[in-house]
């Protein structure tokens, strides 16, 4: 019989636990000192930014940043329009709480997400409606002015991040994928002993890597096959036998949780995903390892 408890030991992941809220000034290389301002390539001075770490706010990016954009359907119909910027993290800060060393060590890491359409990753189609960039020297970005097709509602105030390293166990969905048999009528033992190890699902809970804390079902298996072109709104019928077993089998080892972002409140701001939902950024393994950001796929689970 399988020994619960030292399965979850074995298999528990660092993560970086976040915390969101208070006002974030966009400050010149994340901190109250004024940096001196540089020519640009059109003329006239601009400032020169350093990329601290903070939800929303203006992005920094480097010379011949291109404003992401997604063609999606909301309310308003099919349009395109300019990603939301979420958050960015100043590596050479964040660093020190990744005691796996899995996130490059300098540079800054940016989120976008369109907010829209607020795409749920379960189409082929969704490709592009979350971006991730990997901005290697931070001494070479600028602060982003927003498109000026991009509505007030979507452009997020400024928000300080604080970070912690904290201990993550794997949730009930991923641990059931290779051991579903042997789970049987086992599922209450396996809440009590994540409690007794201190894993927490309750509140909000924003993190980057560790294991996801899904509202639904397992993500990585639909990550791995809506990357294979299967379309999973209606189910999944039409995937192969062996396109599943595949999935379910390496998944959990090949995706990686990158960012995971619950409801965001401060003050009179409120940022929602669906009913009570998350967004989760997830990246191959391999690609993290060769800083490869271009293929992260976002999933949006909801109550």
């Amino acid at each position: 019989m399988i020994d619960i408890k030292k399965e979850l030991i074995k298999t528990a992941r660092n993560s970086i636990r976040l915390t969101i809220g208070g006002a974030a000034e966009q400050t010149l290389g994340g901190t109250d000192a004024a940096m001196p301002a540089t020519e640009s390539q059109t003329g006239g001075l601009r400032p020169k930014a350093g990329g601290g770490t903070r939800f929303g706010g203006k992005p920094d990016v480097p010379d011949g940043f291109k404003w992401p954009y997604f063609e999606g359907e909301s309310y308003e119909g099919v349009k395109n329009r300019p990603l939301s910027f979420i958050a960015q993290f100043d590596l050479e800060e964040i660093s020190r709480y990744d005691t796996e060393n899995l996130l490059p060590k300098t540079g800054v890491l940016s989120f976008f997400y369109e907010l829209n359409s607020m795409a749920w990753g379960y189409d082929p189609d969704d490709n592009g409606c979350a971006r991730v960039y990997w901005f290697e020297d931070a001494n070479a970005l600028h602060t982003a002015e927003f498109p000026d097709d991009m509505e007030a509602c979507f452009r997020l105030p400024a928000l300080k991040i604080t970070a912690a390293s904290e201990k993550s166990y794997q949730n009930g969905v991923d641990f059931m994928l290779q051991r579903e048999n042997e789970m049987t009528e086992r599922w209450d033992e396996f809440d009590e002993v994540r409690e007794r190890l201190g894993a927490d699902e309750d509140g909000e809970i924003s993190k980057l890597l560790g294991w996801a804390d899904p509202i639904q079902g397992n993500m990585t298996t639909e990550c791995e096959l809506v990357s294979r072109g299967y379309y999973l709104g209606d189910g999944w019928d039409d995937v192969t036998p062996l396109d599943r077993q595949e999935a379910e089998q390496w998944s959990a080892q090949d995706w990686l949780p990158l960012f995971q972002l619950d409801m965001v409140e401060d003050g009179d701001f409120e940022l929602m995903f669906g009913d009570g939902g998350r967004i989760y950024y997830y990246i191959r393994r391999d690609d993290l390892a060769a800083r490869k950001f271009d293929d992260v796929w976002l999933i949006m689970q909801c109550c």
